[in-house]
């Protein structure tokens, strides 16, 4: 009896200690992470981030310890251990948005000890630096300069810190010094504050969703403020274009580019925020903008020559360096007026179409996926995913055909003329190159006499699909859509019934109404150095042979 006792004892023994053991360890757990959160919420100098396992051999920058997990600052890249975090909160400066100048006007040396990055090498000696399995070395967290401990005070420069090979987009922390100095003046003031920063200075906003897409937004955040000033680094989920913007009026006139890291809409949601800057009477502080596409669609990225996704395949420095040699193109942008019909108490509906407005089948699958995205968002943060989604949903179409005899409930117009419909299930109105994703609609349609497409030439492409598997045959080069012609102004009558529609991946389900899309604005875009627009495209391809167009197609 007593042996069994004892084996009942030791049974329970050994289950209910693993669990007071893991029951104790997470509580501390919790206590520790929450101490850890409440110190990175107070930090005022730090932009803290805290890291279960670093990526890669870390010192801390106080005690000088090996660490696997701790915080590190995204601004000035200063990684501590948990214990260190609150003594290197108060005693290590990080990046200084603005500072005055040094009597010559020169910035001096912003030195971090240690954790310099892969492959750097010494400013003097040219040798590899951070070899050592320790705390050693120095980096200038502006000009990105790394140095060996016994070569730094061999530096040729006099402790002077040029800013780097992007100069030219870093907005430096003494002309913000010198701007809050002086009252708010004309154009010309900070032109002539400007010449302390080079001929050549055009610098960059950066707008970063970290919403979108593959969720990137927050990683690139840190980059670009350990790359230039944080002061022109936004978090859009935290401060909206129209404020991040106001930033543009502190700067010389026409020289400010703005990059944009999110998708479509993100994109769309900036140059709204422009022409607001417009209404404002900013007109001549309005930037150029360049896309970083990280959303699902990236069309308009696409049709400017940004690609269609970015995961990280180039570093953030090229992307830098793509900026500062990127060049201007105009880009159309269309006003969309819904008016509903037998309700003259609503409101017309005015909204804004940079890519495209269409009714039908991938309107449909846009409005299912925005839906359930709604529901669940955490479920829709991968671009892969996001798009196997919208497979689901066409391959459901292609079995109900909710948009079936479309052209028995819609009248077209272009240009005032009545256009007559053949037996479609979608119409897609155009005014960039690519839709769905990556496919070029207007192109690859014979020998007809159209003119090519353009951003910036006043006129609307319409095409028609004939349903869900149609599309999917677009996409993948098998079938051509349906061209039914260029207009200035499209106008649409849905008579009865209820259509989904879109405009630029905001779906919504539209009663009998009339449709009204004419020409707004233009906005400053750029394009990337040895791309070619649609512009560009089209004009190669219509002055080549249709063989040839066709191998390019």
């Amino acid at each position: 009896m007593s042996d069994e006792w004892n084996l009942f004892a030791w049974t329970v023994f050994a289950v209910i200690l693993p669990v007071v053991i893991t029951l104790w360890c997470s509580v501390q757990r919790s206590k520790r992470k929450m101490v850890i959160k409440d110190i990175l919420r107070k930090s005022k100098k730090h932009d803290w981030r805290y890291r279960d396992l670093f990526s890669k051999p870390t010192c801390c920058c106080v005690c000088s310890q090996h660490i696997l997990q701790g915080a590190f600052c995204h601004c000035c890249g200063v990684c501590v251990d948990e214990a260190c975090l609150r003594k290197a909160d108060t005693s290590l400066a990080c990046k200084e948005v603005m500072r005055a100048a040094q009597r010559d006007g020169s910035l001096p040396h912003h030195w971090v000890r240690g954790n310099v990055p892969l492959c750097a090498y010494c400013a003097v000696c040219k040798q590899q630096c951070g070899s050592q399995p320790k705390l050693c070395d120095f980096r200038c967290i502006w000009c990105q300069s790394t140095v060996h401990d016994d070569c730094k005070p061999s530096l040729s420069d006099s402790g002077k810190c040029d800013l780097g090979e992007f100069r030219n987009l870093i907005i430096p922390p003494y002309y913000l010094h010198s701007i809050n100095q002086q009252r708010r003046g004309p154009s010309d003031d900070y032109r002539t504050l400007a010449s302390m920063c080079g001929p050549n200075w055009t610098p960059v906003i950066v707008l970063a969703n970290t919403r979108s897409g593959n969720n990137m937004g927050e990683e690139l955040l840190g980059e670009f403020k350990s790359l230039l000033n944080p002061v022109q680094v936004f978090d859009l989920s935290e401060l909206p274009p129209i404020k991040a913007l106001q930033l543009c009026t502190v700067l010389p006139a026409g020289s400010v580019r703005v990059l944009v890291c999110g998708g479509d809409g993100t994109v769309g949601w900036v140059l709204d925020a422009v022409d607001e800057m417009k209404i404002k009477g900013q007109e001549q502080y309005v930037p150029h903008v360049t896309i970083l596409p990280l959303g699902t669609g990236n069309d308009l990225s696409n049709s400017l020559g940004w690609g269609a996704g970015y995961a990280g395949e180039i570093p953030v420095e090229q992307v830098l360096r793509n900026i500062m040699e990127a060049e201007a193109v105009k880009l159309d942008r269309w006003k969309v007026q819904v008016t509903n019909k037998g309700y003259s108490f609503r409101k017309t509906k005015v909204l804004t179409m940079n890519n495209y407005f269409s009714v039908g089948p991938d309107a449909l699958m846009a409005l299912n996926f925005h839906a359930h995205r709604e529901k669940t968002p955490s479920l829709f943060s991968s671009r892969i995913l996001n798009k196997a989604v919208y497979f689901f949903y066409g391959t459901k179409d292609c079995l109900v055909q909710e948009c079936k005899d479309l052209d028995k409930f819609i009248e077209l117009e272009l240009d005032g003329e009545r256009v007559e419909l053949p037996n479609l299930e979608g119409i897609i109105v155009l005014n960039i190159g690519y839709w769905g994703g990556g496919c070029r609609l207007w192109e690859g349609m014979g020998d007809e006499t159209y003119p090519p497409s353009r951003l910036d030439d006043g006129l609307l492409e319409v095409v028609g699909v004939f349903g869900s598997f149609h599309c999917a045959q677009i996409q993948v080069k098998l079938a051509n859509p349906v061209r039914i012609g260029q207009a200035h102004t499209v106008r649409l009558i849905l008579k009865s019934g209820k259509m989904p529609m879109q405009v630029d991946g905001e779906p919504w389900a539209q009663g009998p109404c009339t449709i009204t899309i004419t020409h707004k604005t233009r906005a400053l875009m750029l394009y990337p150095p040895g791309e070619q627009t649609d512009d560009e495209e089209d004009d190669s391809s219509s002055s080549s042979e249709p063989e040839l167009r066709d191998q390019e197609d």
